[in-house]
């Protein structure tokens, strides 16, 4: 059986990287998939994918933008089970005093507000079948990162956020998660990578990150989202999930 049969759950940020990976694995688990993106691109990618499957053109941090796409997608479906939390920025890698006004503004726009105005818009439609919300945090919001400020807020925010609502919309039955990846290979990590003074050094550290193994694709949060959203996830709310091949357990000898 799938897990996820006759869920509709809407993705942000799903064109590429881990989005991609998730938007593809509810496809397969047997959901309707609704990715809202500001990428074109995602048009076609979604319209690749065996099932009844839907791309919305968003901008993720603009109020009418997510207004209007959850309402479009209530048209089409007449009900929404999920939303996951995907869309997000990784840039600058800067110590806070390095990082300008504009470059804080859109990484807080993007990773936070974002949430914010997908459940406000949401959350009554969840509410309805007792659904589900994950967002897509980070180890680095635990633990913290050097040269990374501004983006470690914010996901430090979405963990304090995730329990936040968790409380809030447990009694309407509505379960609140996330997932904390490590080093995952995705464009958005590549384009990190590549403004460290040695790339390929920086390569090398991320794959000896995680004691499982180099670093995975997304199809290894993919799966753990699945988990979260399936009904096997039932009674887990509040959960920061790391699937992070064990990168936060300790010191180890690398040489």
């Amino acid at each position: 059986m799938k897990m996820l049969k006759d869920k509709v759950i809407l993705l942000t940020g799903g064109a590429d990287g881990i989005g991609w990976e998730c938007a593809m694995a509810y496809a397969r688990a047997g959901a309707s998939v609704c990715v809202a993106d500001i990428d074109p691109a995602g048009e076609d990618r979604v319209a690749s994918l065996s099932g009844d499957h839907s791309f919305f053109r968003c901008n993720v941090t603009d109020e009418t933008d997510v207004r209007e796409t959850v309402g479009k997608l209530m048209e089409k479906y007449g009900r929404l089970n999920g939303i996951h939390n995907n869309a997000g920025l990784a840039q600058p890698s800067r110590p806070l005093h390095e990082t300008s006004s504009a470059e804080w503004d859109a990484l807080m726009n993007v990773n936070l507000k974002s949430i914010y105005l997908m459940v406000k818009y949401s959350i009554e439609h969840l509410k309805a079948v007792k659904g589900c919300i994950v967002s897509t945090s980070s180890l680095v919001g635990r633990i913290g990162q050097e040269n990374h400020a501004a983006y470690v807020a914010t996901k430090g925010a979405v963990n304090a956020l995730t329990k936040a609502m968790a409380l809030d919309y447990a009694p309407s039955g509505v379960r609140v998660n996330a997932v904390a990846p490590a080093a995952v290979s995705t464009p958005m990590l590549q384009a990190w990578s590549r403004e460290q003074p040695n790339y390929e050094a920086m390569q090398q550290y991320l794959d000896s990150l995680q004691p499982l193994g180099p670093m995975p694709s997304g199809d290894v949060i993919a799966d753990a989202c699945v988990f979260l959203f399936s009904d096997a996830a039932r009674f887990i709310t509040g959960c920061i999930l790391p699937v992070t091949g064990g990168a936060e357990l300790g010191y180890r000898a690398l040489i």
